[in-house]
């Protein structure tokens, strides 16, 4: 079991192991008082594991209810986002009240936005199942949902007050499903070094991935700690996601978050060196890393309609675009450039 110190607005702990469903009521008891828990899922979680949470929410005195969704990208919409706020309603939640999202990163992000609209903002708590929620999106409080130009166009910041990962749930995650949480972790290693990309090449296990979960947690935390709010530093961690939002947006979201981040990323990767950005060869390592994990390296969209849909992207600022530029394994910047430019970058990271 491993613990993460977050020094946000609120504080709060991510804790990483196994068994901690059957046990989130006793440690919620210990940073929220009672209160009306509201649960919200997606079908593919509910039967898995909600009735274990509401069980052991119940049995530590939090009177609880229960919001389930559609699952899969397509419901990350306000239609959705509708129904969680209408259901947080009609079951009279109050300001002293708490939701909480159990499931991966769609959930996290449709309950924290619900959270933080609700009353204009409620407490919640994330209870991630996948690891891409684990590694990722459960942690700094971003929320959002994807609107028709694009991907988490609208949103707002909500920290959780708790974050518990257990990671007993990743045994029951599909192959291809783990695979997009690789994706995210495989980027963090991109970010911040050998120690962690050089285990990510030898393929991310199912069975013991708690080291991988913690070491991607504390290198967003201390981002995070350093920019909330993403005015500056914070942006690295869309390392891959321009090109990759972009593919999820071609494919009407078809292509899941993690495997288009990972094409995204080669992409990126493919082009600085190409163009004379990297400080050292990053493109064969960062496929090879990809191909290991079962991961594309590889998208069949054309560059105008991938340079098209990344004009929308929320990283642009008028007639300029942040990219995250790999330099070597461990160091990356952020390189603004004018929206003109991104065809030729995108081109170049596709060629070969």
């Amino acid at each position: 079991m491993q613990t993460i110190h977050v020094r946000t607005v609120p504080e709060y702990d991510v804790t990483i192991g196994p068994g901690l469903l059957a046990e989130c009521g006793r440690r919620l008891r210990e940073v929220l008082p009672l209160c009306h828990m509201a649960v919200v899922t997606d079908s593919n979680v509910a039967p898995l594991y909600l009735e274990k949470v509401k069980a052991s929410l119940s049995e530590a005195g939090y009177q609880v209810s229960a919001c389930v969704f559609p699952a899969g990208e397509e419901s990350k919409n306000f239609h959705t986002l509708s129904n969680i706020l209408e259901f947080l309603a009609e079951e009279h939640l109050t300001r002293i009240d708490c939701v909480a999202a159990l499931g991966g990163g769609v959930t996290g992000d449709m309950a924290g936005l619900a959270a933080a609209l609700y009353l204009r903002g409620v407490r919640y708590v994330q209870l991630p199942t996948t690891l891409l929620s684990s590694v990722d999106s459960s942690v700094g409080g971003k929320t959002a949902i994807d609107l028709q130009a694009g991907k988490n166009l609208a949103g707002a910041f909500l920290q959780p007050s708790a974050v518990l990962c257990d990671t007993d749930c990743l045994k029951t995650l599909p192959a291809d499903v783990f695979a997009d949480g690789a994706a995210e972790a495989l980027k963090t290693g991109v970010l911040c070094g050998e120690e962690l990309f050089s285990r990510m090449e030898h393929g991310l296990s199912a069975s013991a991935p708690e080291e991988i979960i913690a070491r991607c947690v504390s290198y967003k935390v201390g981002v995070v700690e350093r920019d909330e709010k993403e005015q500056g530093e914070r942006k690295l961690l869309n390392l891959g996601h321009t090109v990759g939002h972009a593919i999820e947006k071609c494919s009407n979201f078809t292509i899941p978050h993690g495997h288009a981040v990972a094409a995204g990323l080669a992409v990126m990767a493919r082009a600085a060196e190409r163009l004379g950005w990297t400080d050292e060869p990053v493109a064969e390592r960062v496929a090879a890393c990809l191909e290991k994990n079962r991961l594309p390296v590889r998208t069949g969209f054309e560059p105008r309609a991938l340079a098209l849909a990344a004009l929308s992207d929320k990283k642009r600022a008028g007639d300029s675009i942040t990219i995250v530029v790999p330099k070597a394994i461990g160091r990356c910047e952020l390189k603004k450039i004018p929206v003109s430019e991104l065809l030729p970058v995108i081109q170049a990271g596709l060629e070969g």
